[in-house]
């Protein structure tokens, strides 16, 4: 395949390539970069659930702590009074390096024991945070009401405790929490490789493909493909078509130059040497007689073979457009060159009044009609007519004459190139027919040849109309 149609799944740029990056390095960038938010937001979470996790395991031994102290609380001689007991420290111990600090309040706010340096919050009941001996510490303030006959009244107690062991747990917990991630982060780094070289693996057996073909090897890409991709492929299977199209073409109009013309020049060349040895002026004046004619065949068949090549260049370049078949008709016949004398071959037209519009080509629907005009105008009977009319899902544009036309069994191999055919001068060069249908296929039609009557004929080309349109 040339430089065109060829990729490449490395970085070495192709002749009129344009590269912009690299698709494995694109989805790669794109998965590292979701990898990367993800774990920004699970350790942030992660940090934050360890603090909150520690906080509450913490709280719980402070609170139980100030209840057990709570409950040691009593009363004599309307004093209260604090047994504090030695179970109360024991779960705060399991922090040996934080200290812990406390203080119980009567009803008139008085110290009764603890430290002097704590101090009651202003809202009773629940967790503060303060400091002690410059280290920051959490607080947690309980109050017991005593109703007896020497007291009556709350008494608050307050329980501190440094928070070094907090912060330790809370780092030990968003440790293990990032550890985890990082594993699963590695694990799905390796399945997103995985899956970037599975998703990549399509258009490299597409790129083993080409690599394996020949340069003559214009055939579909036929290898399996994920849905996402299979557009791609139809895409390049088009183009490739189109190029297919394009070389046949090429070689057809060189073999047929090859074939088609070099008989009727050698008999040009014959003809013209024995016009330049005859004597005899009659003679000679019959021989550059058939010289003319020869060589206007020869210029006919020319722009035959010039036109079919030309008509199927068009339909794979040239985009079609909303086209009125009553132009082309009248295009075609101001275009056609009379070349039989008298009123005889005057080109009558049947054109309706409204627009029969279809989507095509205009150059090409002219060459065509065109055609069909000279063909009734070599072979058939006059008078001729080039008509259009609308049948209602298709539209036609032909030519009709007052001969009987070609033999029926003839028909369908009428749009076939250089066919022999009944009643046809051996000069044709059986393009003409030839040419219009493949303006039909082109266009999404086809070729009609029919005998309405006895003494009528008819070649027209069968076209889908666009309604609705006006050109």
């Amino acid at each position: 395949m040339g430089s065109a149609i060829s990729w490449s799944m490395g970085t070495e740029p192709l002749n009129g390539t344009r590269l912009h990056g690299s698709l494995s390095f694109r989805l790669g960038a794109a998965l590292v970069l979701v990898l990367a938010i993800g774990g920004v937001a699970v350790s942030l979470a992660a940090y934050a659930y360890g603090r909150s996790a520690a906080q509450q395991s913490f709280d719980r031994l402070l609170i139980g702590a100030a209840n057990q102290i709570a409950g040691s609380l009593g009363l004599r001689d309307g004093e209260v009074i604090v047994d504090i007991p030695v179970s109360a420290f024991e779960l705060l111990s399991l922090a040996p390096r934080d200290r812990v600090v406390y203080a119980v309040f009567d009803n008139a706010g008085r110290l009764v024991t603890g430290y002097d340096s704590v101090v009651l919050p202003e809202r009773a009941g629940g967790f503060f945070n303060g400091s002690f001996a410059g280290e920051p510490a959490r607080y947690v303030h309980v109050r017991r009401q005593i109703a007896e006959r020497s007291f009556l009244g709350a008494v608050d107690v307050v329980v501190g405790q440094t928070t070094e062991a907090r912060r330790e747990l809370a780092q030990q917990i968003t440790r293990n929490a990032l550890l985890a991630v990082a594993v699963v982060g590695l694990v799905i780094s390796a399945l997103a490789v995985l899956a970037v070289n599975s998703a990549l693996r399509p258009l490299r057996r597409i790129e083993r493909d080409f690599a394996a073909r020949s340069s003559r090897d214009l055939t579909p890409v036929d290898v399996e493909v994920p849905q996402e991709i299979a557009s791609l492929v139809a895409a390049l299977n088009r183009f490739i078509g189109r190029i297919d199209r394009q070389l046949r073409v090429m070689r057809t109009l060189i073999a047929d130059a090859s074939h088609q013309l070099r008989t009727p020049i050698a008999a040009l060349r014959a003809q013209a040497e024995l016009a330049r040895e005859e004597t005899d002026p009659q003679d000679q004046l019959q021989i550059v007689e058939k010289i003319y004619e020869r060589s206007r065949n020869l210029s006919r068949l020319t722009d035959q073979l010039l036109n079919h090549a030309m008509i199927i260049h068009r339909a794979d370049s040239v985009d079609m457009a909303p086209v009125d078949l009553r132009v082309v008709a009248s295009d075609a016949v101001d275009q056609f060159d009379q070349t039989m004398p008298g009123a005889e071959a005057v080109v009558r037209i049947d054109l309706p009044e409204a627009p029969t519009v279809c989507d095509g080509d205009a150059l090409s629907l002219v060459e065509a009609c065109k055609n069909l005009i000279n063909n009734a105008n070599a072979y058939g009977k006059p008078p001729i007519t080039v008509f259009v009319r609308d049948d209602g899902a298709t539209l036609c544009l032909g030519v009709r004459d007052r001969g009987y036309g070609m033999a029926e069994e003839m028909w369908k191999d009428a749009g076939k190139r250089f066919a022999k055919r009944s009643g046809v001068s051996s000069t044709s060069a059986g393009l003409g027919l030839s040419i219009v249908s493949a303006v039909a296929q082109a266009h999404g039609g086809r070729m009609t040849i029919q005998r309405p009557a006895a003494d009528r004929f008819e070649v027209y080309l069968e076209l889908p109309s666009v309604r609705g349109t006006e050109a």
